[in-house]
């Protein structure tokens, strides 16, 4: 046998990793099928906030290599989130792959304790922790993941599971609240919010633009977030060629779809990944910020991060129609909604020429009512409500046993 060829029993086997001493804290457990490292966004901005009162513990999805057996990566990270990584043997089978997750999950349990909360966002994960004792069980369905390019077929039926397990189910948008509002009883919407601190230094007038945006011409229309099947690449193409006298930065990892296939122009510049630090010194040097999403079933049920983090940086927004930006935003006169290029065209013109004054006083009103300090404050609250229900009725049911077994000795 191949010195990496695990069976399921030794992927069953009790692996072995770093375990730090945990601190007086209960533990949060999450699943996620999103790279910490990859990009900043909702799942960072909540359990960041989740540490102050728990100790997180976020697993990813597994990566695969020349490993003799399972073995979990555990590492700290900036806002007291600990990141473990399943590290897998190349040649195991699917069935090998869940077996050796379950055995990496089993002994994070052990050396830490069972969760108060197992968080997901992914319902994959069911699949191997299905079996963990957590006191409070939450759903953070950010996404309509099987509508996503190589999705897992098997993805709405453990949903399905999850969902009957769950205690809590939150969305990342209303659209999707209303898509899962009838398949749980404890189902609640938490649209994307905002950091204004982090982007509201893009107003700054003394910020100095970064060095390989410096040198590109005004006027800057920008978008930064992931590039992949989500993104209209082809009316990204129209636009800059019904208007090339405009530049069009293009900020974002490009994952799921070929980089061959962009659009390719003097004035789109396609300038890669950047750090969440480094987005308010490119978004303050842009004169607009769009969202030129595809019409499909992947973005469907999506709420853009970005929408209020644009205006937070203080730039007019223009998008394409979708339903959580046209509401509330587009319906407020917020963000300019439309449709094809041309339209695009004639909507940037629009919002390049000015906006009324009373536009930015709305748009800060607006951000006023929501943080993500706020959101996560919010979801604490039903955590607790929970985990306070579940208190009383082991109460009760201690009581009942007790005056049970008292009843049984009054009548030895």
């Amino acid at each position: 046998m191949p010195k990496n060829r695990a069976t399921e029993n030794e992927a069953r086997s009790a692996p072995s990793f770093p375990v730090q001493t945990s601190p007086d804290r209960p533990l949060l457990l999450c699943f996620s099928h999103l790279r910490w490292d990859f990009v900043y966004q909702r799942p960072q901005h909540l359990l960041t906030r989740a540490a102050k009162s728990f100790r997180v513990v976020v697993l990813e999805e597994p990566v695969f290599g020349d490993y003799d057996r399972p073995r979990l990566d555990m590492q700290e990270r900036p806002g007291g989130v600990t990141v473990a990584q399943p590290q897998l043997p190349s040649d195991l089978g699917p069935r090998a792959v869940i077996a050796a997750q379950q055995a990496l999950v089993d002994g994070l349990v052990a050396a830490l304790g069972a969760p108060a909360v197992a968080w997901y966002y992914s319902p994959a994960a069911m699949a191997f922790s299905g079996h963990v004792a957590a006191r409070v069980r939450v759903y953070d369905c950010m996404d309509e993941l099987s509508a996503f390019k190589n999705a897992h077929p098997m993805l709405p039926l453990q949903e399905r599971r999850l969902f009957g397990r769950a205690d809590l189910v939150f969305t990342g948008g209303m659209s999707l609240y209303e898509a899962k509002r009838s398949l749980h009883p404890s189902v609640h919407a938490f649209p994307s919010s905002i950091d204004r601190a982090h982007f509201d230094t893009a107003r700054d007038p003394d910020r100095v633009d970064p060095a390989d945006q410096a040198n590109i011409p005004h006027p800057r229309i920008g978008f930064f977030g992931v590039i992949d099947e989500r993104m209209d690449v082809d009316l990204v193409g129209r636009m800059a060629q019904l208007r090339p006298d405009w530049q069009f930065v293009m900020l974002g990892p490009v994952v799921k779809i070929d980089p061959a296939s962009l659009p390719r122009r003097d004035n789109i510049h396609w300038l890669g990944g950047k750090s969440y630090s480094e987005l308010p010194g490119y978004l303050g040097g842009w004169d607009l910020g769009f969202m030129p999403f595809a019409q499909n079933e992947a973005t469907r049920f999506i709420s853009p991060t970005k929408t209020p983090e644009f205006l937070s940086a203080g730039l007019p927004v223009l998008s394409t129609p979708i339903a959580d930006v046209v509401s509330p935003y587009g319906e407020n006169g917020l963000v300019e909604i439309a449709t094809t290029a041309e339209e695009m065209v004639e909507g940037a013109a629009r919002l390049l020429a000015g906006q009324p004054p009373e536009w930015a006083a709305r748009v800060d009103k607006h951000l006023a009512t929501t943080s993500w300090d706020r959101t996560w404050q919010a979801m604490y609250r039903l955590i607790r409500e929970v985990l306070l229900e579940k208190e009383v009725l082991s109460q009760r049911q201690n009581r009942r046993v007790a005056a049970v077994a008292a009843g049984e000795a009054a009548h030895v």
